[in-house]
């Protein structure tokens, strides 16, 4: 393992944190995961589009959208090169990717969602915007990071996955060992993954998967850099949600060795 090692106080801290990554060793799910494919579960669609919404599926998301049967070009994607790629898994209504790609312009955003609703919000957003640095892909975040090239991309984020709480559902998390492989290809050296849970069990769950990975470093030092969301943060609706419901946030940083 080559991540950075904590202090002993650090250590103690996140301990409770990191056993309460899925029930721990005494039920057997610390062994690595041995499913080698992610796969998406969940609804598709929720309650009924506005025309203006359909309309947007229909005639924008086509001009935006990646061509994932293929090996992706990432250059290709824009009209300019960007300076940096970064990948959003499962970005809901869209609030933190556009607020990003309104800010750095010279950056190339892929958002990836499955939820026919929330890429909806978000083409209205880029259409209202007129954001012309947004790719997207409606579908599995899986079967987009496959046919990216190595060392592609400066920052990823998965932002409030599904928690998938009950121990039956765990091996459906996003976040698997596999998985975690398949980030560290596309990864550039010293690029980013960012992780943000309300469930301290998925931040203990990532924690682990991520930690023994030969492959990424966790910088963290003291409680701020876990418990305070990044620089510019913009906060989204689940976690609005999380913070009306008593639910702090954890926001986990790991970087590309």
């Amino acid at each position: 393992m080559s991540s950075s090692k904590p202090s002993s106080s650090f250590s103690s801290t996140m301990s409770l944190t990191t056993q309460a990554a899925a029930g721990d060793v005494a039920d057997g799910d610390m062994d690595y995961d041995l499913v080698d494919e992610a796969a998406f579960f969940g609804r598709r669609k929720g309650k009924r589009l506005r025309a203006y919404q359909a309309g947007l599926i229909e005639t924008l998301l086509p001009k935006l959208a990646v061509d994932v049967s293929k090996a992706i070009d990432p250059a290709s994607l824009f009209s300019k090169t960007p300076a940096r790629l970064v990948l959003e898994i499962g970005f809901g209504g869209g609030e933190h990717l556009v607020t990003e790609a309104l800010r750095d312009k010279d950056t190339g955003f892929i958002g990836c969602e499955p939820f026919v609703n929330g890429m909806a919000k978000a083409l209205a957003c880029i259409a209202d915007d007129d954001i012309g640095n947004i790719r997207l892909h409606m579908g599995d975040a899986t079967d987009l990071i496959n046919r990216l090239p190595d060392a592609c991309l400066d920052q990823v984020y998965l932002l409030y996955p599904d928690p998938w709480p009950k121990r039956r559902q765990r091996k459906r998390r996003f976040v698997s060992d596999a998985m975690v492989e398949k980030l560290a290809r596309v990864l550039k050296p010293g690029g980013e993954f960012r992780f943000a849970t309300d469930i301290d069990d998925y931040s203990g769950w990532t924690l682990v998967r991520v930690m023994r990975s030969a492959h990424f470093n966790w910088p963290a030092r003291q409680s701020s850099d876990w418990l305070n969301p990044w620089a510019g943060w913009r906060s989204t609706r689940y976690e609005q949600k999380a913070q009306r419901e008593g639910r702090p946030s954890v926001y986990l940083t790991f970087l590309r060795s």
